[in-house]
């Protein structure tokens, strides 16, 4: 969006997060599998790996295992914004951190 208006998606500074690197452990068929936080809130969805990381269909190896993550704001956002199905967020609990940001 021309405007930047990413509402409460955005971060404090007003960027919308799109991805993020993780080092789960995937394989192939995983895509779209949860990344969760340390509280079980969904944060990502599992997208691609780096292609050092496909040697872990083998053998995992933290220090080289690399996966992107679609961001779960960038996510509601497209619903929302974008998708114009807001609706859908309305039957979801949203947290933001520790504090719950709708329904």
């Amino acid at each position: 969006m021309e405007t930047k208006d990413y509402g409460q998606y955005a971060t404090a500074d007003g960027r919308l997060p799109v991805a993020f690197i993780a080092t789960n452990h995937t394989t192939g068929g995983n895509s779209g599998s949860p990344a969760l936080d340390a509280r079980g809130n969904l944060i990502g969805l599992n997208f691609d790996r780096a292609w050092e990381g496909t040697m872990s269909d083998l053998n995992y190896e933290a220090a080289i295992c690399r996966n992107i993550m679609v961001d779960a704001r960038y996510v509601l956002f497209i619903v929302d914004k974008l998708g114009g199905a807001g609706y859908l967020l309305d039957e979801m609990k949203l947290v933001k951190g520790k504090k719950k940001v709708r329904k």
